[in-house]
């Protein structure tokens, strides 16, 4: 179930007529917003790791994600991701973003559980209509 609302937020996100532009700045977006909610709980470091191990195994089914630096600090790590995501179709953008959206809160979920990432990321799925 938390797939699919991570898949309406970035739909409702990218606005009407999403190109790869829309589709990257959405993600970012609704990353940004989960980065909010979870740094009083696990801390940025906390947030930061998670992140960065979410890209590493997205990256092993969309190998172009490997372009991302990894080693850009954390405040730089969104814009290096927008830019690579904007560099793709709009389909493949989305595809990406919502797999390491994805992948993210289930290593999140496999630490703290299910029901407590639920309860803490709920108001991240109701993303304002542009």
């Amino acid at each position: 179930m938390r797939h699919q609302q991570i898949k309406n937020a970035l739909v409702r996100a990218a606005g009407d007529e999403p190109d790869a532009g829309a589709v990257s700045a959405a993600a970012i977006e609704v990353w940004l917003r989960i980065a909010a909610r979870l740094i009083p709980v696990i801390g940025a470091q906390g947030v930061d790791v998670l992140f960065r191990r979410a890209l590493v195994l997205t990256s092993r089914s969309f190998v172009w994600l490997a372009a991302v630096n990894n080693d850009e600090d954390a405040d730089a790590l969104p814009e290096s991701l927008r830019r690579c995501l904007a560099s793709q179709e709009m389909a493949l953008a989305a595809e990406a973003g919502a797999a390491l959206l994805s992948r993210f809160t289930d290593l999140l979920a496999s630490l703290i559980g299910e029901a407590l990432t639920e309860r803490l990321l709920e108001p991240v799925w109701t993303v304002p209509t542009p």
